[in-house]
């Protein structure tokens, strides 16, 4: 298993094409959710890669605080390929990215908009749930936040 991070200008263009490939295969198809995910926010985020045999198998976005959220940093674009779920990568990836929040990127928390049924997941990461659920892209999701 190997963990890049990099910042937009930093990725090759096949592993762009990878990220938004699989963000596409999860996001839009497997969740059957038309939604515009080139939201031209990816060139203000760091990119976290998780690769496993030379493959994308999970992937972050990750910025700092006002480049999404204001106050805080955030994680977003969370994603483990079908292939290598139940391998703990969706888990892996977190950590890594959290990880890296706190050793390069000054916030007062990391703010995540997550979707509901991830909450159990996100809860044992130290995120707290703040608000009440809301339809994003017509799936039901929370904003929690983690200020450990």
């Amino acid at each position: 298993m190997k963990v890049q991070v990099k910042k937009f200008n930093e990725l090759t263009v096949k592993e762009l094409y990878a990220i938004l490939a699989l963000r596409s295969e999860v996001f839009v198809v497997e969740q059957n959710c038309v939604y515009q995910d080139i939201d031209f926010k990816d060139q203000k985020a760091y990119h976290l890669i998780l690769k496993e045999e030379g493959n994308i198998a999970a992937y972050t976005r990750i910025f700092k605080a006002g480049d999404y959220f204001e106050d805080n940093a955030s994680i977003g674009r969370v994603v483990v390929s079908p292939k290598y779920r139940g391998l703990n990568f969706g888990k892996k990836v977190m950590e890594e990215s959290l990880k890296f929040i706190r050793k390069k990127i000054e916030t007062k928390g990391i703010e995540i908009s997550a979707q509901v049924y991830l909450l159990r997941f996100y809860n044992n990461l130290g995120f707290k749930e703040v608000g009440e659920p809301y339809l994003e892209d017509d799936i039901p999701h929370i904003r929690m936040l983690n200020t450990n």
